[in-house]
């Protein structure tokens, strides 16, 4: 007589029916449209939270204290030297042809005068960064963001910029070589990314009674306002008018420094 395991897989569906039943009446009625999934995020979140405060800060800070700033500041350039050339191609795919000609110029600049890029003599040559990547380019091109989504390790994404992190690796010259080389590339990049956010961090901390959602809606103004070419409008999060104690006066001529768009974490 053959078994009936019927009795058992109903048990485990309905187990699973219930654990997302739970998690959409733990959602709510006041739950952010564009963030479906916030119960499972914020436990991602908490977790990645936790593994930078006790493991990354810490790496970041050890980096920072024993390794002198010039060597920090050819490693950052080498690493803004390479991710050059997925600009290239991203602004390239999204209709910037300026941009894309300036990436290539940085790559090519950078790469032969400055000594493999450890050197960043495309910026004072006047060669402007256009940092992007193929989550922006898919918004560009009309591909919705989808909800919002916090990955392990990478943070805050979406499903569009999710999938586009696979894009992004494969245009990245750290897949070009080895595996072990690969490894050791992504490592010392973490470690480069994450010492140079180390003040923002210390921001965020002061700053956000929900750090969870500072960061998601932070995240999200942030991309669209990238995909519109910076004409958005971010938000304002002054009370008044009046600029801040001991903050630096604008520039002259009522010019403002346009922002840079962002790379990959995620």
């Amino acid at each position: 007589m053959m078994n009936r395991p019927a009795p058992r897989f109903s048990r485990l569906l309905s187990a699973l029916s219930l654990s997302l039943l739970a998690t959409a009446c733990a959602t709510g009625p006041q739950a952010n449209p564009d963030d479906p999934l916030e119960p499972l995020n914020r436990a991602v979140f908490k977790v990645n939270d936790k593994a930078d405060e006790y493991v990354a800060t810490p790496l970041a800070k050890g980096y920072r204290a024993v390794t002198p700033q010039p060597v920090r500041t050819a490693v950052t350039n080498f690493y803004s030297n390479l991710a050059d050339v997925g600009n290239t191609v991203n602004n390239l795919l999204q209709g910037k042809g300026v941009d894309a000609a300036e990436s290539f110029m940085r790559v090519a600049m950078n790469s032969v005068l400055g000594v493999g890029g450890l050197i960043d003599i495309a910026t004072p040559a006047g060669l402007s960064k256009h940092s992007t990547d193929f989550g922006l380019t898919m918004g560009v091109w009309g591909v919705p963001a989808g909800p919002y989504l916090v990955l392990p390790l990478f943070g805050p994404s979406s499903i569009r910029d999710g999938a586009g992190l696979y894009v992004n690796f494969q245009l990245s010259p750290t897949t070009w070589v080895e595996k072990d080389v690969q490894w050791a590339l992504w490592g010392v990049g973490f470690l480069d990314a994450r010492t140079n956010a180390l003040a923002a961090t210390d921001l965020l901390s002061l700053a956000a009674l929900d750090k969870y959602s500072f960061v998601r809606d932070g995240y999200r103004q942030r991309r669209q306002y990238l995909i519109e070419g910076g004409g958005g409008k971010l938000p304002d999060y002054e009370d008044t008018d009046a600029p801040a104690e001991g903050a630096a006066p604008a520039p002259a001529g009522g010019e403002e420094k346009k922002p840079e768009a962002e790379g990959t974490k995620p």
